[in-house]
């Protein structure tokens, strides 16, 4: 056998699950070793990581290293660059690393209790608890006090995996990285950290229609034998809650206070999704709408793939009753004027009457507006009802559709289209080509996409509609406002459904990582 084979199969032998190396780690203290535990991403391995497991290593006789899995690397849209189980490789190929696992947790905490180390040893970056926004290394502190272990820090230089994977490794494209570097050269993190944590002194009222995403997991069988018609097995549910709903469990991780006003039908309330999936922090404002079912779009996904077969609503898409406005136009009254500002998303399903719409712009102080067309409202919707709001968030699609112009130049469309809708500040959303600000005639910031992983594109314009329409009743400049959205709504296509909001924590986090 050769020797790089004999090498391989020893590192691997090195890789457990956590569960393993418990009991691993339980035989080591009874012979009376002495177990080092380190713990990170450890993303790019690089020369800082190798000096760092040395000397943590020469702090006892077992080095164990625990990595985070991918799903809880919160570190931009573009991370991990390499996946789990590659990084744990790495890791174990290492002759100063005995024992290598990938963490089951989100920190290292519960992982800490369960192996139970005489030493968690941390890089010398993280001697100053206040450095780490995170705050995870003073829950590391006490976790490796409480199972009588002690906490200790390395003394080496400390390197970047990130500075060099966004250095090195050219993850985005050039127009990407330009623009990025425009940015820093502007911004410190710190400072744009600062316009995040500003957000908390807005109160936020969000406005508009109520939607559950249900996806109907399938399994293809074939085509009927009597009929030209794909026939599939169905499998599992999923339900998110969407439209405003979504919005606003963004918004109330970033603002000091947020309410919802909304309908949920009569028909199937799906009010017990809606007591455990809507942030308890949200202030509910809900009305009912009489003989009408909440909105509910259900896809069916092959589970396979997951490619989107096709589509249905249950919906009641007409004007509400004058009983149902009459209650919904006074619930605005009494609510609109204790809030600094109201997002509005009009799905074009019937929520918006004209007396709703007339209260919103009579009792706003900063109106945010979307106007979504999508296929039970495309044609039918325009900005021109929510004339003069101070702020526009829509796509590029419903962009021309409002100008009836399929192929002009983006720059002459939107400035044609900002000025019709009176409004100060306009985003248009470009899926994969980033987005666009428009701040009157005099002001146009292109701002490139930052996606990474795209498993769902559902939910990313609210995303990007929740974190830009706060940015712009705080006058953040246009690049960070677009590059604070576009982060936004990647964090959301990564996942399924609106299964996790953007949260303050994660969106410092990847303009950290983004910007380093």
């Amino acid at each position: 056998m050769k020797l790089s084979a004999i090498r391989t199969q020893t590192d691997m032998a090195k890789i457990r699950s956590c569960t393993e190396l418990s009991q691993v780690m339980e035989k080591l203290r009874d012979g009376g070793r002495t177990v080092v535990l380190c713990h990170g991403v450890f993303d790019l391995l690089h020369v800082g990581h190798i000096k760092y497991f040395e000397e943590a290593k020469k702090m006892g006789d077992v080095l164990v290293v625990t990595l985070t899995p991918d799903k809880y690397v919160n570190k931009g849209p573009h991370r991990p660059a390499f996946a789990q189980d590659l990084r744990a490789e790495a890791l174990a190929a290492l002759q100063a690393v005995d024992y290598v696992a990938v963490n089951e947790w989100p920190t290292a905490v519960e992982t800490i209790a369960l192996l139970k180390p005489d030493y968690y040893v941390k890089g010398p970056d993280y001697k100053k608890a206040s450095d780490d926004r995170t705050g995870k290394i003073i829950d590391e502190k006490k976790a490796i006090e409480a199972v009588g272990g002690e906490l200790k820090f390395t003394t080496g230089q400390t390197y970047s995996s990130t500075s060099l994977i966004n250095n090195k490794l050219a993850t985005y494209p050039v127009e990407t990285r330009e623009f990025l570097q425009l940015v820093r050269d502007k911004y410190s993190v710190s400072d744009i950290a600062d316009m995040i944590e500003d957000l908390r002194n807005i109160k936020v009222l969000v406005v508009g229609e109520a939607i559950v995403d249900e996806y109907q997991y399938c399994e293809a069988i074939g085509k009927s034998s009597k009929e030209p018609t794909l026939v599939v097995k169905v499998g599992k549910k999923e339900a998110f809650l969407g439209g405003v709903l979504a919005i606003v469990n963004h918004v109330v991780g970033f603002a000091g206070a947020a309410g919802v006003v909304t309908q949920l039908g009569d028909r199937n309330s799906w009010q017990e999704l809606v007591r455990r999936e809507l942030d308890p922090a949200v202030v509910w404002q809900g009305v009912t709408r009489s003989e009408a079912p909440t909105i509910v779009k259900r896809r069916y996904i092959d589970s396979y793939f997951f490619t989107k077969l096709f589509e249905t609503y249950e919906i009641k898409d007409e004007h509400m009753t004058e009983q149902d406005e009459a209650r919904l136009v006074d619930k605005l009254e009494q609510v609109v004027s204790g809030y600094d500002m109201v997002i509005v998303a009009d799905y074009g399903h019937g929520f918006f009457s004209h007396k709703v719409v007339q209260k919103l712009r009579e009792k706003a102080v900063f109106l945010a507006v979307n106007v979504q067309s999508n296929a039970g409202s495309l044609g039918y919707q325009s900005l021109q009802k929510y004339a003069g709001a101070d702020f526009f968030s829509i796509d590029e699609t419903e962009l021309r559709l409002e100008a009836r112009d399929r192929r002009g130049e983006i720059e002459a469309v939107i400035n044609g289209v900002g000025r019709m809708s009176g409004g100060k500040t306009m985003f248009v959303t470009r899926g994969s080509r980033g987005s666009v600000c428009w701040r009157g005639e005099q002001e146009l910031a292109k701002i490139p996409a930052v996606a990474g992983k795209v498993v769902d594109r559902v939910g990313a314009g609210d995303a990007f509609l929740a974190v830009t329409a706060l940015c712009a009743s705080r006058g953040v400049p246009a690049e960070v406002m677009g590059l604070l959205g576009n982060i936004a709504g990647a964090m959301t296509v990564a996942v399924v459904g609106n299964k996790k909001p953007v949260r303050k924590l994660d969106l410092i986090r990847s303009v950290e990582s983004l910007l380093k």
